[in-house]
């Protein structure tokens, strides 16, 4: 059957012409909500939020390279000295102590160590005595390995990509989600200017037959109680075209809102098609959304996150030990050009150690807590991705439904509309009562409100899809949108 469209406020009063009204479809009102609206700017924020994390931590297997330094390190005090029986005495002290040390550092992942290497002068001026003194290490490298504890890096490096992962495809996610709730508000405002339409014609149409109502009446043709019918059916379609005046309008400044629109004047909305040129399986929705959507991706991190706590509750069971080894030159001269001539080398091997003696179970507590954490988690992600399965199954069908539903609730329009007229044209001629010339008044415009409701059930459930799947079904593509930074 085919279709005839509804033209929204074409020729209404109080209207400005159509050349001074903002005429949107839906593509353009979800395009410029995702490009103009808070939430789109929320999401790009959060996704320049989530870039630089991942950047923060690449950067912490690169090797770290620094430069500290005292210059200068004057003072003139007087300062505490003990002495030899014991009392304190207040000897002045004057001098200069500077010192540069330019160091590197490199983590190590495997193993959770660090290797690092440094060089440092000290330059000690002593005003008092009349006094230099210089000390360097011209370079020196060691090693620090922690033993049987937590490896951070270790287990950053499994749960940080997957997290910038999620974060991605979580942007691509908060972008479709505007095209939903930028559809709602769309549709909030097409069902408004509908209902003010079908308000403002019902108004003119009940004043045209108030007048034919009136003729007969003279006539005789007609009762008394039909002419007050008629004034009550008046009143009442003034009633509604005052009130969805006030909705229109508040739905228009709520999209206005919602899209970043906030200084369009008014707009006027057309009927997006009844028909999407594409077709999609259950089975394929939900592969695409396993491949694409954030949940999915969360589903990985969620268990790795689980084993990452189990192992810092195992690592950090109370016996912690550290191995330090260094190795280097020093030397120390009054001349800054001899403390580098025949430097003494230098080595440190040293093992620190914490043993617990007694902590009444803390720490196996501890491991068996993360681990019960661990077992729930795993449990808690089965019955998610269900719930996400049957979620998608569900929108599917949902989809599909409402395919079918836009082409009856369309034909059902058609033939409201069409039953409206003959019976408006049978009350003209005389051979039809004010009570079913009501009926098919209500029926006409319930039929309209339930074509726009269908179109909203469909496009938001098209948009739903795109949502869950993260696929454009239409272009057979994955969903992407372009970012100011490059990955």
């Amino acid at each position: 059957m085919k279709l005839i469209p509804i033209l929204i406020f074409s020729c209404l009063p109080g209207l400005l012409p159509a050349q001074d009204t903002l005429q949107l479809s839906l593509d353009q009102v979800v395009d410029m909500a995702r490009k103009g609206s808070i939430a789109a700017r929320q999401a790009i924020t959060v996704r320049k939020t989530k870039y630089w994390e991942w950047r923060t931590h690449r950067s912490n297997y690169q090797p770290q390279l620094a430069l500290e330094g005292t210059l200068p390190g004057f003072q003139k005090t007087f300062n505490p000295v003990t002495q030899p029986n014991g009392t304190i005495k207040f000897e002045p002290v004057h001098y200069n102590n500077s010192a540069l040390n330019l160091s590197f550092s490199q983590g190590i992942t495997a193993t959770g160590g660090r290797i690092y290497g440094a060089t440092q002068l000290q330059r000690f001026d002593d005003f008092s005595a009349g006094t230099r003194l210089y000390n360097a290490i011209p370079f020196t490298i060691g090693y620090t390995q922690p033993l049987f504890q937590f490896n951070q890096l270790k287990w950053d490096t499994r749960i940080a990509p997957i997290k910038f992962a999620e974060s991605k495809q979580q942007f691509i996610a908060d972008m479709e989600f505007i095209g939903v709730k930028a559809a709602d508000y769309f549709f909030d405002l097409l069902l408004a200017q509908v209902n003010f339409q079908i308000a403002v014609t019902n108004l003119e149409n009940t004043r045209q037959i108030q007048r034919i109502a009136d003729e007969k009446f003279a006539l005789g043709k007609i009762s008394r109680n039909e002419i007050l019918q008629l004034q009550l059916e008046y009143l009442k379609a003034e009633k509604s075209a005052g009130t969805a005046r006030r909705d229109m309008e508040i739905a228009a400044m709520n999209l206005r809102a919602y899209a970043g629109m906030q200084h369009a004047g008014k707009i006027r909305l057309t009927l997006p098609p009844a028909v999407i040129a594409m077709q999609v399986s259950a089975e394929r929705v939900l592969e695409e959304a396993y491949a694409n959507n954030a949940e999915s991706i969360a589903y990985e991190r969620r268990i790795r996150e689980a084993k990452r706590d189990v192992a810092k509750a195992k690592g950090e069971n109370g016996l912690n030990a550290a191995l330090n080894a260094n190795l280097g030159y020093s030397n120390s001269a009054a001349d800054l050009g001899k403390v580098y001539r025949d430097p003494r080398n230098q080595q440190l091997v040293e093992l620190k150690f914490t043993i617990p003696v007694l902590d009444w179970g803390r720490q196996r507590s501890r491991t068996k807590t993360a681990e019960a954490n661990l077992e729930f988690t795993q449990y808690a992600v089965e019955q998610d991705k269900q719930n996400f399965a049957q979620s998608v199954t569900t929108q599917v069908t949902l989809y599909t439904m409402m395919q079918e539903q836009v082409q009856l609730s369309a034909a059902a329009d058609s033939i409201a509309s069409e039953k409206y007229e003959i019976a408006r044209q049978r009350y003209v001629l005389g051979n039809l009562s004010i009570t079913d010339l009501s009926i098919a008044f209500s029926e006409k415009d319930q039929a309209k409100r339930d074509y726009i409701l269908a179109l909203r059930d469909f496009w938001v459930a098209y948009y739903e899809l795109r949502y869950l799947s993260l696929y454009d079904f239409e272009q057979n593509k994955k969903i992407s949108y372009d970012t100011i930074e490059k990955d």
